[in-house]
């Protein structure tokens, strides 16, 4: 058979990178002393690894993460909180797999959001469904698809997901509507999937931010008593990079 009509059968088949991959060995003169066997194998690998990274970036587009951030560029160095081991065992999403939840909390600029990111990215990458969305674009979100009549939907949507990330939970007080929404999106992670909180409030004002003592109990409880917390503390990374960009200015215009 023909190298090109082979290749344009794979496509046909819907195995496009395997096409590419058997036509680039087929140019490559070190590939004739390979087995069949190896041939194969690595035909396959080509191919699954191509589906992979297309799911892969699949649900990287479905999570609508804020931030470019993977776990491999955390700053560990830097004193500010952030535990080596328990952010180690929160890379292997076995939290995840087991419907726990994350805690992150801390003033403005020290990393939240980043680390909320990172971990989000992880979870993508060992095959979870994500969702990233800030506090108040989410209850504008569930508040828009009550007006519209599918509320229901959104809800489904957000119970199919893995993990939820919240972040920048409060300091605004929560309405009525506000609280159920996130009884029940709290409620249907239960043994289903995680959450990922992040905040400048401390925990123990949470209450406060719900509003009511029995609706607060009820979410709270479903929350922190399978969480995992990370408390982070230090300046602001961003004025201490706005910091760094000046001093470097300075030090190049004076050479």
């Amino acid at each position: 058979m023909l190298i090109h009509p082979m290749a344009e059968r794979l496509r046909g088949l819907g195995l496009a990178a395997m096409a590419d991959a058997f036509l680039d060995m087929h140019n490559q003169s070190a590939a004739d002393d390979l087995s069949r066997e190896d041939w194969l194998g690595l035909l396959i690998d080509r191919e699954v690894t191509a589906r992979e990274n297309k799911r892969l970036g699949r649900r990287l587009n479905l999570a609508r993460l804020r931030q470019n951030a993977v776990v491999e560029d955390a700053d560990l160095r830097t004193p500010r909180g952030l535990d080596r081991g328990l952010f180690q065992s929160l890379t292997t999403c076995a939290w995840i797999r087991d419907s726990h939840h994350v805690l992150i909390g801390g003033p403005t600029g020290v990393g939240k959001s980043w680390l909320a990111c990172a971990l989000g990215h992880k979870a993508c990458r060992d095959g979870f469904s994500v969702l990233y969305r800030r506090a108040p674009r989410l209850f504008a979100d569930l508040a828009t698809a009550r007006g519209e009549g599918r509320l229901a939907r959104l809800m489904r949507s957000l119970e199919r997901t893995r993990l939820l990330i919240i972040d920048d939970w409060g300091p605004e007080p929560l309405n009525a509507e506000q609280r159920r929404d996130l009884l029940e999106i709290v409620d249907d992670r239960e043994g289903k999937g995680s959450l990922l909180i992040t905040s400048q409030v401390p925990i123990g004002r949470w209450h406060e931010i719900i509003g009511d003592p029995t609706l607060g109990d009820a979410i709270l409880d479903r929350v922190i008593h399978r969480s995992h917390r990370i408390e982070l503390k230090g300046d602001s990374l961003r004025k201490r990079q706005a910091l760094a960009a000046a001093e470097s200015l300075t030090n190049a215009k004076e050479k």
